[in-house]
This record gives structure tokens, sequence and C-alpha cells, in this order.
């Protein structure tokens, strides 16, 4: 029996720089996907165990990749509400049952919509199905309640000229507000990141390592901007799921999976592609810093992105991206997939 783990994340003050695909650094998002969390997590891994560590590591996923030691899902939004938390899922790219044909009045608002809270999430997609008297903008304006975007003046000047280039980077901060004096805190954090983990079964050492690792790379930061602090965090939260979360993966009615991670596998079984399956496809590329100094760009590879719908269980394995120049060690992405039974109408 597998074994899932709720963590979340708090940013306090600190803002995030989490690059999309765009011109320079202006381009951020909210959230950080799997690959690049599982990147940033086993670079800490390394760092806290050393290199035969991570080896036995990533062995553990490439020599048996149906298999892998753990599975890991993008993270998503929370919010604060009380004692409790609102938390986002990505709304999967096909049509919850019941929804209206023709869609004139709420097609704009729905697809803007991408995220929504579990509750609704599991009420179209696992219960009752959709349900026309949702409020759309207040969905939305409660999502961007959560974070801030907002651009940083900064300016670059050359080593060799002095000249001066002038230039914004985008980031994000998560809300909060003032602590109070009774609770001796200086910042009570309104929302902030989780993810989902499963293990195949019970492995306190390697869940007791993972968090050790993890705790490492919130003193360092993740995403960019790190050397300007951005990006760090305390692991809030590292737990068994709640009861509305163990209700939702324990779904039993599902006909269809939707991702809440990227995947990638290849080859990649033609029944994945089913008529059945609706899916977006997302470019995943960047740097290494190589020995020399050299920044080298990763070998790009297309991943299924989170909201993807697919027939059966999504599988997926490590992509090997390594520069063909780079030849210290292999680097890896993430396309180990992490997905959530649904019910869907089917044809």
């Amino acid at each position: 029996m597998s074994i899932w783990k709720l963590v979340r994340l708090n940013f306090g003050r600190s803002p995030t720089h989490f690059g999309e695909i765009g011109i320079g650094l202006e381009q951020t998002s909210e959230r950080v996907r799997s690959d690049t969390l599982f990147s940033a997590w086993v670079s800490a891994y390394a760092r806290v165990f050393g290199s035969s560590g991570i080896e036995q590591l990533l062995t553990n996923f490439t020599a048996n990749p149906e298999h892998p030691p753990f599975r890991v899902s993008s993270t998503f939004i929370y919010r604060r509400q009380g004692e409790g938390f609102i938390d986002y899922l990505p709304k999967p790219i096909e049509k919850p049952i019941g929804y209206p044909d023709p869609d004139l009045p709420i097609a704009k608002p729905y697809r803007k919509s991408n995220y929504l809270p579990l509750s609704i999430w599991r009420q179209w997609y696992q219960d009752n199905g959709f349900d026309a008297t949702c409020d759309f903008q207040q969905l939305i304006n409660d999502y961007k309640a959560a974070f801030r975007p907002y651009e940083l003046p900064k300016v670059a000047i050359d080593r060799t000229t002095r000249a001066t280039n002038f230039y914004h980077t985008g980031l994000v901060q998560f809300a909060w507000e003032p602590g109070t004096a009774a609770s001796q805190n200086t910042v009570n954090s309104l929302a902030g990141l989780y993810f989902l983990l499963q293990f195949p079964s019970a492995n306190d050492e390697l869940e007791v390592q993972l968090r050790m690792a993890l705790e490492l790379l919130g003193e360092e930061g993740l995403g960019g901007e790190r050397s300007s602090g951005a990006g760090r965090f305390q692991v809030m939260d590292w737990g068994d799921l709640p009861e509305d979360w163990q209700s939702l993966i324990n779904f039993a009615d599902g006909n269809h999976h939707a991702l809440i991670s990227l995947f990638w596998q290849h080859p990649l079984p033609p029944d994945y592609l089913a008529d059945s399956a609706r899916y977006v496809l997302q470019e995943r590329g960047g740097w290494i810093a190589s020995p020399s100094g050299r920044q080298l760009r990763r070998k790009k590879v297309h991943m299924f992105a989170e909201g993807s719908v697919f027939p059966q269980v999504p599988g997926g394995c490590l992509a090997n991206v390594t520069p063909q120049q780079f030849t210290a060690h292999h680097i890896y992405r993430s396309g180990v997939a992490l997905s959530l039974p649904i019910k869907l109408a089917v044809s």
C-alpha cells in the first residue's frame, strides 16, 4: 500500500522567482513545477549525503523506472482559512460531467479558472459534476489574493566596459500579515505552496533523508534570484493526508487520471493517447553550471503538463538531458508522474 504525505512550505516574507519561458528574467510564476522541485531537491540531497548517496538515489529511479522510490507533485497554492487550509488543484483539461452545451455565458470565466479549491475540484470531477451556479470571478479573485506579483528594478554593470543595463526581475510575494506580540511571531503566513509525496511503501529512512535535504533547500532558496534572498522557506508541515485528501486519492469510481505533476516517458505506449486523452505539452529546458564555469544548456524535452488527462495511471521516468559537452555526471529532469483519479463522461 502506497504512503502519501502532504508537505507545506512557508515562505514568510521571502519573495520567489520561478522562471517561465520568456525573455530575460521578467517572466515568473507563482508556483514551481515538479521537475524543477525534484532537481533542486536532489541537488540539496547530494550536498547532505555526498556523491555516493545521490548516485544510489538516482540509480533507484533509473534501474527500475516502473517502481521509483517516490513520486512528487508540482507545487500548488494553499491559503489559510481560520485554523485550516484551502488547497488549490489544477483544473483538468477535459470538462466535467454536466458542463453545459452551449456554454456561451460561462465559457470565458471557466477558461480563466485554471486552479480550483479542493472541495470544488472534488465536486466537479469525483462527485456530482459541474455546478452551473459557481461564482467564477470569486474563484479567480480568491486565488489571486494568495500572492502578489511585482517587478524589481535592477542595474547590470559590464565588468569590462562599465556600461550599464537597466532591467526588471519578476518576483512573487505570498500573502502575509504582521504577527502579534502574544505569539512572538513577526509574520503570520496567509498563503504558500504545498506538494504531495507518494512512496510505494513505508520507508522511514528515505523520508528522513528527504526532509533533511528539503530543509537545507529551504535555507538556500528555491528558484531564481537566491543571491538576493528569494525562494527561502521553512517546512511548515510534513505529515499524513487530512481526511478530505484521503477521500480524494482513494476515489474508487474514476475512469481517468489527471496529472498533478509533469509527465515524460520514452517510448510512450500508444494507448496513453487514446481518443479520451486530453493533454498539453510543456517545453522544459534551462541551464546547468559546468565545472569549468561555463553555462551549458540542458537538452530540451517536452513533457505533459499538469491537468492533462489519460485513461490510465501515467507512470513516467527520469529524462536524461545531459549536454553533449558535459561529462562529469548525468543531468536528469523528472518526468515521474503523479496523478489523481477522476470521473468523466465516456462517449
